[in-house]
């Protein structure tokens, strides 16, 4: 399989989900992984704790688009493998790039807010299982999924201001505000101290944190419940919740009048209100 490059000059990745080693062998820089209707995503670049690189980003992107193309698929859980969940974007080829700004921009432009939206447009429940390091661009990928579990070591690290004189980017300037207020937020950005699991846990940045060794069972069993469940309520749920961070009273309770007018028109509102009358578990998604 011929080597895809990217363009280090102007900071460009071709759309493909190839990519290979500096030898021109391929590699599975981002894997996809299937259990049952669950999917799993695994960053698979231990050695560089899991920092992406354009090959890498081009892969995730290919495999983001497989799991949504996917009806198969009802919910997905996205890890990293070894010690790191993802340490961001991979500063050596950054630092390659001849005209820094314009590269950087397109960078984030083409690959990492490309990723998040991805994410964010999936109609199915995402779960990132945090299994090491988060840092920089690795802690809105996170905060990108719907729910965010952590192994007891993991930490998440605003390495942006202090390390790198840039602004935090990847959402973290809109997730860590409106999970933790503006002190909080801006005391991990502008010190770029470590965040530990147990306290991102306590003070509301991630929904829960577990033995390391338990981290990936409990992601699974979590993903596995929820892909019994009414995905497509699921998927609205969390556009509702993002409409109403952003808005009234009001209008959050005509966004919730619509949506659940045309929901109840549905079969998962049909089987749920049976079951219930029938005092039984509803079977979703089993047509």
């Amino acid at each position: 399989m011929p080597e895809t490059k990217s363009d280090t000059k102007s900071g460009t990745q071709p759309d493909t989900g190839t990519a290979s080693e500096p030898n021109g062998s391929a590699r599975d820089w981002v894997r996809l992984d299937r259990h049952g209707p669950v999917a799993v995503l695994v960053l698979a670049a231990p050695e560089q704790l899991n920092g992406i690189h354009a090959p890498m980003m081009r892969q995730l992107h290919a495999r983001l688009a497989e799991v949504a193309g996917d009806d198969a698929i009802r919910a997905l859980v996205l890890t990293g493998e070894g010690r790191g969940f993802c340490a961001g974007a991979h500063v050596g080829e950054m630092a390659g790039f001849s005209d820094k700004g314009p590269a950087v921009g397109r960078l984030l432009d083409e690959g990492w807010n490309r990723a998040v939206r991805q994410i964010r447009a999936l109609r199915m429940p995402v779960i990132a299982a945090v299994n090491g390091i988060a840092a920089g661009g690795g802690v809105g990928l996170a905060l990108a999924c719907d729910i965010v579990l952590a192994a007891r070591s993991a930490s998440f690290i605003q390495v942006f201001g202090p390390r790198l004189g840039v602004v935090p980017d990847v959402g973290s300037t809109w997730f860590l505000p409106q999970a933790l207020g503006r002190a909080r937020a801006l005391h991990l950005m502008l010190t770029g101290d470590p965040l530990k699991a147990e306290t991102a846990v306590d003070w509301g940045l991630i929904a829960g944190c577990v033995e390391d060794g338990e981290l990936m069972d409990e992601a699974l069993a979590l993903a596995g419940r929820l892909a019994r469940g009414p995905v497509a309520a699921f998927a609205e749920i969390r556009e509702a919740v993002a409409h109403g961070l952003a808005s009234t009273l009001d209008a959050a309770l005509d966004l919730e009048r619509d949506v659940n007018a045309r929901l109840a028109g549905g079969p998962d509102f049909a089987e749920g209100t049976a079951a219930f009358v029938e005092k039984r578990e509803p079977r979703f998604g089993c047509a």
